[in-house]
């Protein structure tokens, strides 16, 4: 599998998984919020915080569309969380002065040459432009790393994508989604992301919409390389993506439940040095259930087996069956081998 690297961070197999907190659009146009945004993700220890380019009248035609759980015409919406140039090259500055990547999604050409212009590293392709062909090459034109997330696709589009990609040579990773807010854990189908790993060779991950901190933290243990979760501040501010957000503490849980699996995800096994230690007691020895004379033929109701795990192994109890004692055993001592002929 290829990797990908985006400033000093390699991702894919064998790299830490690359946690990203999707601010968004979760600061509703206010540059001061998102700013909470980006120092809460990096105190939480998130590698990177993304967000949304929107240019309103740039990448949508006017209308009354819009989602059940939104609320509002979907261009009312952007218009209003829009983020001016300004904006953007204060947070991207912000991110770097709190030691964390700034990422975002550009919704058009003008929005990728906006970020372009500020230096991002990478790019975020949003499930809803995973079939854009046209953006998607002008983004992979610009040669940077691409993240971009399979939502509402079908395997046949993601395909076409990536065949896109690889003839461009662009460096990507793909996350598995699913396109509802908030998922139903049913509906996640965290299986799905060894396929594109499988069907792509490039390093896959999940973009998780669902509730809590659960489905991203299992698709770890799965594998992921790159795990992108919603982030906001207080789930009570207003916005249509609050609700399937998490908040500081539970992305901070996030980030050192990540730590913990990934230390745990090796596939060796021996028996480690404290364990040998553990053995003495843990394991069981063979013992006499009565006393035993000199020169008794040991039968299976004079023994059995107790801790501590000292003498004869209790694995080796069919060996004492029928041997001679040399001595004297008192009832519930240990057996051992001098003892026996």
């Amino acid at each position: 599998m290829k990797r990908i690297k985006i400033g000093n961070r390699l991702i894919g197999l064998g790299c830490p998984c690359f946690v990203v907190a999707e601010a968004g659009i979760n600061h509703n146009g206010d540059f001061e919020k998102a700013k909470q945004l980006i120092d809460a993700a990096a105190e939480c220890g998130a590698d990177a915080v993304k967000f949304q380019t929107h240019l309103a009248e740039k990448e949508m035609v006017k209308s009354e569309i819009t989602a059940d759980y939104v609320g509002e015409p979907i261009f009312d919406l952007i218009k209003r969380v829009e983020l001016n140039k300004a904006d953007h090259k204060n947070l991207i500055n912000h991110a770097k002065e709190r030691g964390i990547l700034f990422l975002s999604t550009p919704f058009s050409r003008e929005a990728v040459d906006l970020l372009e212009e500020l230096g991002v590293l990478a790019f975020k392709v949003g499930s809803g432009e995973m079939t854009n062909l046209p953006l998607v090459e002008y983004i992979a034109d610009k040669g940077k790393p691409m993240i971009v997330s399979t939502g509402m696709s079908t395997i046949a589009e993601i395909k076409e994508t990536v065949n896109l990609l690889k003839r461009k040579k662009a460096e990507f990773a793909l996350l598995h989604c699913t396109s509802t807010y908030p998922t139903a854990y049913e509906d996640v189908n965290l299986g799905f992301m060894k396929k594109l790993e499988k069907a792509f060779s490039v390093p896959v991950g999940l973009s998780d919409h669902s509730v809590g901190i659960y489905t991203a933290l299992g698709a770890v243990a799965l594998g992921a390389c790159i795990i992108e979760k919603h982030f906001t501040i207080s789930r009570n501010w207003p916005g249509p993506d609050q609700k399937a957000s998490i908040e500081p503490q539970e992305l901070a849980e996030l980030v050192r439940g990540v730590r913990a699996i990934e230390k745990a995800l090796g596939s060796s096994k021996k028996v480690l040095e404290a364990e040998k230690r553990i053995q003495a007691f843990a394991r069981e020895s063979v013992v006499a259930l009565a006393d035993i004379k000199k020169g008794s033929t040991i039968e299976r109701s004079m023994i059995w087996t107790k801790r501590p795990g000292t003498g004869i192994p209790a694995k080796e109890f069919n060996k004492v069956l029928g041997k001679k004692t040399r001595i004297d055993i008192k009832k519930g001592e240990l057996i051992k081998w001098d003892d026996l002929e």
